[in-house]
């Protein structure tokens, strides 16, 4: 069809292809067709020259052996099948496939009616006018859609009949689907129905068997439920008689038990003292043995330091004075002896570094040392620690140099940490908490045996006439340290 007979609006359909333009362009074609009288007559006189024979109706004689109703229905008269309208307005004036009936409207691809017509002509006759049959049953076309889409076009007046023949087929096979697909429903349901009914007697028919062995097992178990009832009760009123005697028997047990607990606790209690008076005596004994053994030990102690002290001193008596060159007998030395005897018993001062050296060389001598008493006088800058050790240090060289035996004695209420221990030839003492460093010096002259040289380096005159009366020899600090170096 010409471009300038489109009218404006449908010309942007034009170039779709006949299914596109059918799917998009087919509402707005209908309402041109119904609106635009010339647009319609152009389309009409284009199918009858491009198309002839396709805008003719079937008379009613020419369809006469045709079915009738929504039962003449051909292959092509569900959704797939189009209108004219949908199909002429191609710009490229359509091709037998695209524009024609087709095989999907039942009829032949020449452009032909179709197999369904009832003459087998090769054109239909031309359409019923209205005075001819307004009134008369419409005919059968191959195509009651396609016949109203022509009716339409051509302006027949049996127009409004062919739609309302179409639309009442359209209502009959909508009606007859529903009807088909409701006696399918009912068709599915029914034999579902049956089936269901049949499964439902299959299950009654079991559950009355099973309903039988239950009551049969039932009745079992309550047979065995009052056997084990009667046992049980049996068995509770031996358990009670049980625990009855268990009872009796435990009140007697415990009975017993208590006495015997008290009499082994009594024994214990014994056993414990035994025990104790035991042990007590033991340590009685050992303490006695060892108090025994230290006494002679002690007493061994002090004779072989006598005896090493009077050999000693004897010796050197005999070398300084060099007895046995002769001179006066002791009866020649009556006159005033007992007075300078006696006064020699008394420990000497020493006054000098010389008086030092020979009393440090006799033998068996005992050097103590008031150990602060010394260090303050001779170090008094430095602590008391450093004091302690420098003094042991210094000692212990003066003891190796001479043999002598050494202690030094701090007090120990000035130490905080824990006391040293003595170097080797220098034995440290400190004084317990209360007990001043003097008296243990005096304690140290007492314990030792009468006759042993002693020297006692301290400034302490208290100390010194107290250790003096007991045979010791003092010698001043500062002395000391002159020989010690310090």
């Amino acid at each position: 069809m010409p471009a300038a007979d489109v009218p404006g609006p449908l010309r942007r359909f034009a170039k779709f292809t006949p299914a596109k333009r059918a799917r998009l362009g087919g509402q707005a074609l209908v309402t041109r067709l119904e609106q635009d009288p010339a647009f319609r007559a152009a389309v009409v006189a284009w199918w009858a020259e491009h198309r002839p024979g396709e805008l003719e109706l079937p008379d009613a004689g020419a369809a006469g052996g045709t079915a009738t109703g929504a039962d003449h229905g051909t292959a092509g008269s569900g959704a797939d099948r189009g209108t004219a309208a949908e199909h002429g307005t191609a710009s490229d004036h359509g091709t037998g496939a695209e524009g024609g009936t087709g095989a999907d409207h039942g009829t032949a691809t020449d452009h032909g009616t179709g197999a369904g017509a009832a003459t087998g002509a090769e054109s239909a006759p031309a359409p019923v006018t209205a005075a001819a049959g307004r009134d008369a049953p419409l005919p059968a076309p191959v195509d009651r859609i396609d016949a109203a889409a022509v009716a339409l076009l051509t302006g027949d007046p049996l127009a409004p009949r062919w739609v309302a023949e179409v639309e009442r087929a359209a209502d009959l096979s909508a009606l007859r689907a529903e009807r088909d697909e409701a006696l399918a429903k009912v068709d599915k349901v029914t034999a579902e129905l049956e089936r269901v009914t049949a499964e439902l007697a299959e299950e009654r028919e079991r559950a009355r068997s099973r309903v039988a062995d239950r009551e049969s097992e039932y009745q079992q178990m309550r047979r065995r439920v009052s056997e084990q009832g009667a046992k049980l009760r049996a068995a509770l009123d031996a358990r009670a008689e049980l625990e009855a005697e268990v009872d009796r028997l435990r009140a007697g047990a415990d009975e017993r038990l208590a006495a015997a607990r008290a009499q082994c606790e009594s024994e214990r209690e014994r056993a414990d003292q035994e025990r104790r008076r035991a042990e007590s005596a033991a340590r009685e004994v050992a303490a006695a043995r060892q108090a025994a053994r230290e006494a002679r030990r002690a007493d061994e102690v002090r004779l072989e330091l006598l005896i090493d002290t009077v050999g000693g001193a004897i010796a050197g008596l005999r070398r300084e004075l060099d007895i046995g060159a002769g001179g006066p007998r002791p009866a020649d030395l009556v006159a005033g002896g007992a007075g300078e005897a006696a006064g020699a018993r008394a420990g000497v001062p020493v006054d000098g570094l010389a008086a030092l050296d020979t009393l440090l060389a006799v033998p068996s001598m005992h050097l103590i040392v008031d150990g602060y008493n010394v260090s303050k006088t001779g170090y008094p800058d430095l602590p008391l620690a450093d004091q302690r050790s420098r003094l042991v240090g210094q000692l212990g060289a003066l003891g190796a140099r001479t043999g002598v035996e050494i202690t030094v004695v701090f007090d120990g209420a000035a130490v905080t940490a824990a006391p040293m221990r003595g170097t080797r030839g220098v034995r440290v003492l400190f004084s317990e908490a209360g007990v001043l460093a003097d008296d243990v010096l005096r304690d140290l002259v007492a314990a030792e045996p009468a006759g042993r040289p002693l020297l006692v380096a301290t400034s302490d005159q208290e100390v010194v006439r107290s250790v003096r009366r007991r045979g010791a020899h003092t010698v001043p600090s500062a002395i000391l340290l002159r020989r010690l170096g310090g």
